[in-house]
């Protein structure tokens, strides 16, 4: 495992989260790094990524106004801010690492990772 994430745990309808992705073997700033989820009986999907390159950031249409991705440089972690959580966010959430320049374009939500851990649940419920 060479990512962890942490963070999750039980939250009321309405609440928020920070979830934090780490790791005791990369300096994860020097990597893009991506947050997916994936929710009982449902595929994986990826909800936000950071680059290196100028810090840029990209967002799942759906998730840009709740989501909020950002590095903490000072914990070597990647953050996903999550606002305003609903019944529909639980899912387990993991984040996943690439070393960057493999790919040419910006568009990391599209990105194959190569680095992964073993995720966080969260579970929204009153």
């Amino acid at each position: 495992v060479q990512l962890q994430a942490s963070g999750g745990g039980l939250v009321p309808p309405g609440g928020s989260l920070e979830l934090s992705c780490t790791s005791q073997r990369f300096r994860m700033w020097n990597y893009d790094v991506a947050w997916f989820r994936q929710a009982p009986g449902k595929e994986r999907e990826v909800i936000s990524c950071i680059r290196t390159a100028e810090g840029s950031a990209l967002y799942v249409g759906s998730m840009k106004d709740r989501f909020t991705i950002s590095r903490d440089n000072t914990r070597n972690a990647v953050i996903l801010e999550i606002d305003n959580l609903t019944p529909e966010d639980s899912a387990i959430y993991s984040c996943a690492a690439l070393w960057p320049g493999v790919y040419r374009h910006p568009r990391c939500l599209q990105y194959t990772y190569e680095h992964w851990g073993h995720g966080t649940q969260v579970t929204v419920s009153s």
